[in-house]
């Protein structure tokens, strides 16, 4: 780098070049948007309460549209609390994977079916806690859209942390077509906050394709009886009350936890249970929402002006 660009009184940063932090983001932006472009539908799973199952419900719901001939991608932006990794059993690391001089970098694969990203797949300790404010979480966050290969996807799926924060403000920002998801548990303590949840859809112009009602019930494994743990139809009421889908209604089953403990999904295995035709249920709907949705226009992927002009009619 020249004396000129290292000087603090380079007349060029101002405009966003000389390798200014400007020229960086911009370029940053073209490489989003190129990315993007090759994505057909965005999925961000997401919930104002925690330990409702949104990490479960991304895992199965990106494994189960996998297995169905979809080409689909799964990114873990739960930055401070990372489970996908471990969920899929996934161990490995980004140092020990060779990555051609200016290519993009690979992401992790769970039985080639499906690409996944984490911040735990760039980590050296695992057990690390990530300690950030809110600009490195938006730079990371956006270097998984910019700097990863995902190549042409039917599905991304995004799995956030609970709340309204960086991460999932930062996914709306910079998809714009992103769509939601929303998780809850029926009783109203959750349903309190997944209103938030809604609410900041509506405000970020989102999308919201449904929400899912999870651990509604609890199926005995030894009479069969259903016991309502946590009430039941909280969901049905608020997706009644926004105007919006009720994908439906999952039980609770230990075998979900003991599968996301050991690695191997479970609700989206081919077993039979109430919990598995249940999901099965979310991810019908959860296609044919999407499906019946207007197509979006196509990204100006390779656009010189770097998308900022109209894809359809621009000739630059």
């Amino acid at each position: 780098m020249s004396d000129s660009c290292q000087s603090s009184t380079c007349s060029s940063q101002s405009h966003g070049t000389c390798g200014s932090a400007d020229a960086h983001i911009a370029q940053q932006d073209m490489a989003i948007t190129s990315s993007l472009g090759k994505i057909k539908h965005k999925i961000l799973v997401m919930s104002g309460k925690g330990g409702v199952g949104k990490s479960t419900v991304s895992v199965n719901l990106a494994l189960s549209l996998a297995q169905k001939g979809y080409q689909v991608g799964l990114m873990d932006v739960d930055l401070h609390g990372p489970d996908i990794c471990r969920m899929l059993n996934l161990t490995e690391k980004l140092h020990d994977v060779e990555i051609e001089k200016g290519g993009l970098l690979p992401p992790m694969r769970y039985d080639d079916t499906l690409k996944v990203i984490s911040l735990e797949y760039m980590m050296e300790n695992r057990d690390d806690p990530i300690i950030w404010r809110g600009p490195l979480k938006i730079q990371a966050i956006r270097q998984f859209m910019s700097d990863i290969d995902w190549g042409n996807l039917d599905y991304l799926i995004i799995d956030a942390p609970p709340g309204t924060g960086d991460e999932p403000l930062t996914v709306a920002q910079t998809i714009k077509d992103a769509n939601a998801v929303v998780v809850t548990t029926p009783q109203d303590i959750a349903l309190a906050d997944v209103r938030k949840s809604i609410n900041f859809c509506k405000q970020m112009k989102m999308n919201v394709v449904g929400v899912v009602e999870n651990m509604s019930g609890f199926v005995c494994p030894h009479c069969s009886n259903q016991v309502d743990i946590f009430k039941t139809g909280g969901g049905d009421k608020m997706a009644k009350e926004f105007g919006i889908k009720l994908l439906g209604r999952i039980p609770l089953d230990p075998k979900v936890v003991c599968a996301g403990d050991d690695g191997k999904p479970y609700l989206s295995s081919d077993q039979e249970s109430p919990a598995i035709e249940a999901f099965a249920e979310v991810v019908k709907n959860v296609e044919n929402e999407l499906s019946s949705k207007k197509a979006p226009l196509p990204m100006a992927a390779d656009c010189g002006c770097g998308g900022t002009c109209d894809p359809v009619t621009c000739d630059c």
